[in-house]
């Protein structure tokens, strides 16, 4: 019995993205659908990394060709393609970087950097190449986070090659100064470094840069939105009302300038006792929901306030990969979907797809 390509087509084009909630094929993710006698070879092509559900997702379409009459076996292949997609206006690209998306806050002591470092530690354990750049100059905490130590080496005296932990790429201000020397720096000053540790860092082919911001919105936060080219930015906050005020003016300056609020991170959303398993919400509860529905911004993830998340990076090991198959590094994987997703459904960069013009006299 011949298998009908049209009911395989038809199977395919009923299958939804588990992740997105639409089907594959309205993101031209069902690809090289090939029948050789009783079995059925497709390739499903993901917008966003997800190896961790690569199984779950191969599973599910081998489910749905065993319906179709005649087959009897198939051949799924799950991969993702990551593309460059856009910035705010006039600003150009960075070479070998993809996307940049920006982890801030409107104020100090909530887990930005904390959230910032596991989430790019997510991304890379889902399978994309992930740099993270420390832009806090005057508190930088990305060395001992990733427990790197070290200089970044100059091939050529003008740019540096970023050092690596845990698979990710990683530059800061804090791997060129000594540990316990204070940045007593203007604002100009502090930005023209960040410029530089940005744009003169060999970044290697990265299908995202994480860039932890400084908290606030002062001069050099405003300074990196309008100069930095950001796909987007996840604001991270705590349910504390305070918290929430100060978060909801670093999405504004977002808006203001042109960049995509990708979603929220609630952090420190409640306690549950080591001892007695008693379960409060010592900053309050859904302040982060609140403040999503307030601006129509998603509500990324939340994660507890939890000793092990602290002791993990302040150890040289995030919970990412210090613990990667516990509840915590599943919900830092799930927000890390969740930011790849909003950037893939984003418009995409064309830039390179058009020829550069020189004019010359001649």
């Amino acid at each position: 019995m011949s298998i009908d390509r049209a009911l395989v087509d038809a199977a395919l084009a009923a299958l939804t993205d588990p992740n997105t909630g639409r089907p594959y094929t309205n993101a031209k993710g069902v690809r090289n659908v090939a029948i050789d006698g009783e079995t059925v070879d497709v390739e499903i092509v993901l917008g966003y990394p997800a190896k961790s559900q690569y199984d779950a997702i191969r599973t599910q379409v081998e489910a749905a060709l065993a319906a179709v009459p005649g087959v009897k076996a198939s051949r799924v292949n799950v991969r993702f393609e990551v593309t460059a997609h856009t910035v705010q206006r006039g600003v150009k690209l960075l070479p070998n970087v993809k996307n940049i998306v920006a982890v801030a806050s409107g104020k100090g002591g909530v887990g930005k950097s904390t959230t910032a470092v596991n989430l790019a530690l997510a991304l890379a354990a889902e399978g994309a190449s992930v740099g993270v750049l420390d832009a806090d100059i005057y508190g930088p905490s990305l060395p001992m986070m990733l427990g790197i130590e070290g200089r970044p080496e100059s091939p050529d005296g003008q740019s540096m090659n970023p050092l690596e932990g845990h698979g990710v790429q990683a530059n800061s201000i804090g791997f060129l100064v000594d540990q316990d020397n204070p940045m007593v720096w203007r604002g100009p000053m502090a930005t023209s470094a960040l410029e530089q540790l940005l744009r003169q860092t060999n970044w290697r082919e990265l299908d995202y840069l994480v860039v932890d911001m400084p908290p606030g919105t002062g001069d050099i936060q405003l300074t990196l939105s309008q100069r930095v080219p950001v796909t987007g930015a996840v604001i991270v906050t705590t349910p504390q009302d305070i918290a929430l005020l100060d978060a909801k003016k670093g999405l504004k300056m977002f808006e203001k300038v042109g960049i995509p609020i990708l979603g929220i991170v609630e952090n420190m959303a409640v306690h549950v006792c080591t001892n007695c398993g008693h379960a409060e919400h010592i900053f309050g509860a859904g302040g982060g929901e609140r403040m999503g529905k307030e601006y129509g911004v998603e509500v990324l993830g939340s994660l507890p306030l939890d000793i092990s998340i602290r002791e993990q990076a302040d150890s040289g090991a995030p919970t990412v990969v210090a613990a990667p198959d516990s509840a915590v590094a599943n919900t830092y994987k799930a927000i890390a979907r969740r930011v790849a997703i909003q950037i893939a459904e984003r418009s995409r960069d064309m830039s390179s797809k058009f020829p550069t013009i020189v004019v010359q006299n001649t």
